[in-house]
């Protein structure tokens, strides 16, 4: 296994919170989208909010296996600086990232333990971390440019000057 920096349980909810944010921010443009067209209100209309509800389970579905198996990341594990690996480092593959997502309801049950348990291993793996065989680290913060540290530039060379025999 290669040696990472793993990330821990609340760096994880922090990531999971900005996802369910967005994943809300989605049913909600649906629903308005849908009222919209149809002219009507969402609850008078039978089995809208459940086509509505099934198009955000699809796309939960598809951003979740696809941004981890692609990048590693979601948009929340991207603004977190967090992502979604192998245990060779690289991101998982569709299956693998099909499995985790799918082990997500074993994490689950019994009340959440399995993701408690990203908190409490050393390597701060999950149970849908182990089923799939996927870890989570932490990226590496960019360096920062601190130009008050930096030495001055050594003064650039005069050209000599033309004197007269």
């Amino acid at each position: 296994m290669i040696a990472t920096n793993p990330a821990g349980f609340w760096i994880r909810v922090a990531a999971a919170l900005l996802d369910v944010a967005l994943f809300w921010l989605v049913k909600l443009s649906l629903g308005v989208l849908a009222a919209r067209v149809w002219r009507t209100d969402l609850d008078t209309v039978i089995g809208l909010q459940g086509t509505i509800s099934a198009c955000v389970v699809a796309f939960v579905v598809l951003y979740t296996v696809m941004l981890h198996s692609l990048e590693g990341q979601t948009i929340g594990k991207l603004l977190v600086g967090i992502r979604v690996v192998g245990l060779d480092g690289d991101p998982p593959p569709v299956g693998a990232s099909v499995l985790r997502f799918c082990a997500y309801a074993a994490s689950l049950m019994p009340l959440g333990l399995g993701f408690v348990m990203a908190g409490l291993r050393s390597d701060k793996r999950a149970l849908h971390d182990l089923l799939a065989g996927t870890r989570v680290e932490r990226l590496p913060r960019p360096a920062r440019a601190d130009h008050g540290d930096a030495p001055p530039a050594p003064p650039s060379p005069e050209p000599e000057q033309l004197t007269a025999p």
